[in-house]
């Protein structure tokens, strides 16, 4: 296997940190685990916990979200053992996380609307959202109302509710006038 580089980025949630990796990791999106017990789907999950300090641990395609427990002041302590955590599960070549089971299955929208708030999701928002280590999967849209499950630094994050209302709201309501609002499930 190649030489496997792992760097760390700040998110704007003080208490999550994105963790970059240069190889893939999970061929199923992003995959949130908000607990140890939940962990039990992804090895890579239930190594990160073992840490202390670990609150919650999202999976994506290259990257590893960690929030960290809010009693925590610095990261010094948390960036070189989870560093070292993905370093040594990927040099194993282990299997990555099942896909999450909480949302809508996203390949078959049940609508025209539904498809296009897919779409945009996908090539505008949540590539966006991931690049401050977070993601938003769509849950179901029903009444004008589109559901969305917030991930990784964007669960915990101080300026969720601003991203989700003055972004991602008015995003998808200036491409798609049936949209009337965004809530959080």
């Amino acid at each position: 296997m190649k030489d496997i580089q792992v760097t760390t980025e700040f998110t704007p949630n003080p208490n999550s940190l994105k963790f970059n990796v240069n190889v893939p990791i999970c061929t199923h999106g992003t995959v949130q685990f908000a607990s140890k017990a939940e962990a039990g789907k992804s090895p890579l999950a239930a190594k990160l916990f073992e840490i202390e300090h670990v609150k919650e641990v999202m999976i994506g395609s290259d990257i590893v979200t960690v929030t960290r427990d809010e009693k925590v002041q610095s990261w010094s302590v948390l960036i070189p053992r989870v560093t070292e955590t993905i370093r040594e599960f990927l040099v194993c070549g282990k299997t990555s996380p099942k896909a999450c089971e909480k949302c809508a299955d996203a390949t078959n929208p049940g609508s025209a609307i539904e498809k296009r708030i897919i779409e945009i999701m996908d090539e505008q928002i949540r590539p966006a959202l991931a690049r401050d280590g977070g993601d938003a999967v769509f849950c179901g849209f029903e009444n004008g109302v589109v559901k969305l499950h917030l991930k990784g630094a964007c669960s915990g994050c101080p300026s969720a509710t601003m991203t989700l209302k003055m972004g991602i709201e008015a995003y998808l309501k200036e491409y798609i006038p049936e949209v009337k609002e965004v809530v959080r499930v």
